[in-house]
């Protein structure tokens, strides 16, 4: 059975909730920021679709995502790897990929896990 994907208002929501509580230099609550990670990681897989680099956001999520050759077995060739803040940072785009890879907050190993082309996300 499919995971049922999370709706866009509600992940919209989700995200803004995020977005409001560091503005207010809060933490976010943990639900919250687990359904805002997750529904970015799917709006990932939706704006760049293909199965050649796996985005892993532990322990909340992972996705695979760009165009290219299809890795079936092992670990895959192409890998980006960060906490869920980082990646709630450089999905919504208040943080710049190259600066959260040159500040070592992402983990990226292979020729195509440069995320730099697809993030930030945007609301459609």
């Amino acid at each position: 059975m499919a995971r049922r994907r999370i709706k866009a208002a509600d992940g919209w929501s989700a995200v803004n909730a995020v977005s409001d509580a560091i503005a207010e230099q809060v933490s976010p609550d943990a639900a919250t920021m687990a359904c805002a990670v997750r529904f970015l990681l799917e709006e990932l897989a939706e704006v760049a679709p293909g199965n050649s680099v796996e985005v892993r956001v532990p322990p909340l999520g992972a996705t695979q995502c760009i165009e290219g050759p299809r890795h079936t077995r092992g670990t895959p060739p192409n890998v980006v790897e960060m906490s869920p803040e980082t990646w709630f940072a450089v999905a919504t785009g208040s943080l710049g990929w190259v600066d959260a890879v040159a500040a070592a907050k992402v983990s990226a190993s292979g020729t195509r896990a440069d995320l730099a082309d697809v993030l930030p996300l945007t609301r459609p």
